[in-house]
């Protein structure tokens, strides 16, 4: 293991604690803002309190990326003990946080690598991992970001939300869409291509129905995949169906680990309670 390598990420990734413990990654909290107070992921708020927001004020938080002073001051901490530093952001389609944080290992000059997941949730959490596995092989940075910079578009990063409500309210769904789905039960999967969201298909019925049309969707599209570990992550979602996703995929897919994890407050306030994902590398 190359031990003089630190492992960083923006809070976005999802990881579970056990993961971050184990690995030793250091996470750069993005901000989410509520009625004007500025508050750090994973730090101070939680995803009932966004829910709890939402319900009393009608309204979506804010979420806001730190500055590149913000990232210089996190790289430097690390840096200054003669560590370096591979940084993974939040899909630069989804955040400014990448650019910032780009210009933050710029200004540091070197030790620094910033790594754009095109992902988000632990569909960036996926990239973190793998790079900590090729960590533990004694690879260096360099190769390090070679490998998961090629890895990037090959992340299945989707889920299906069980309202369309955060979507709407943020700009990503329109009205039309919205209403549909209340009307006719409809629920999208949401994936990513090229680092931006989009709906992949529509399926109809409960989220239970649903989430088995989904996981089957997902062997079709990724008859190979890297079986190293998937991610079952959700916001809050209710335990059945958690279960039931985690259940889905054993039955239908070989991975060696299976990782449920929740997602924090920064994708919690753009997809909302009950959203259901399962992530992993295809190849």
């Amino acid at each position: 293991m190359n031990s003089n390598i630190i492992i960083t990420s923006d809070s976005t990734c999802d990881l579970s604690p056990a993961q971050i413990e184990e690995q030793g990654i250091r996470l750069f909290p993005l901000r989410v803002i509520l009625g004007g107070t500025v508050y750090r992921d994973g730090i101070d708020i939680t995803p009932q309190d966004i829910f709890d927001y939402v319900e009393q004020t009608g309204e979506l938080p804010k979420t806001s990326a730190p500055n590149t002073e913000d990232y210089r001051k996190f790289f430097e901490q690390f840096t200054a003990e003669g560590k370096t530093v591979i940084h993974f952001n939040i899909s630069s389609g989804a955040s400014a946080s990448h650019d910032f944080a780009a210009a933050a290992a710029k200004e540091i000059g070197k030790d620094v690598f910033v790594v754009d997941s095109h992902a988000l949730s632990t569909g960036q959490g996926l990239l973190v991992m793998k790079a900590c596995d090729l960590r533990a092989e004694g690879k260096s940075a360099q190769a390090i970001c070679d490998i998961v910079n090629g890895m990037r578009d090959k992340v299945n990063t989707s889920f299906i939300p069980d309202t369309l409500l955060y979507l709407y309210k943020g700009g990503r769904c329109s009205t039309l869409s919205y209403y549909g789905s209340k009307v006719l039960s409809i629920h999208p999967q949401i994936a990513m291509k090229d680092g931006k969201l989009y709906p992949r298909t529509k399926y109809m019925g409960s989220m239970m129905r649903c989430l088995k049309k989904y996981v089957a969707d997902l062997a079709e599209a990724y008859p190979a995949y890297d079986a190293t570990r998937c991610f079952v992550t959700h916001s809050c979602a209710d335990a059945e169906l958690v279960e039931r996703a985690k259940e889905l995929v054993r039955e239908t897919f070989r991975f060696n680990e299976i990782v449920e994890t929740v997602a924090g407050s920064i994708i919690t306030s753009h997809c909302g309670r009950n959203t259901l994902g399962v992530l992993f590398i295809g190849e």
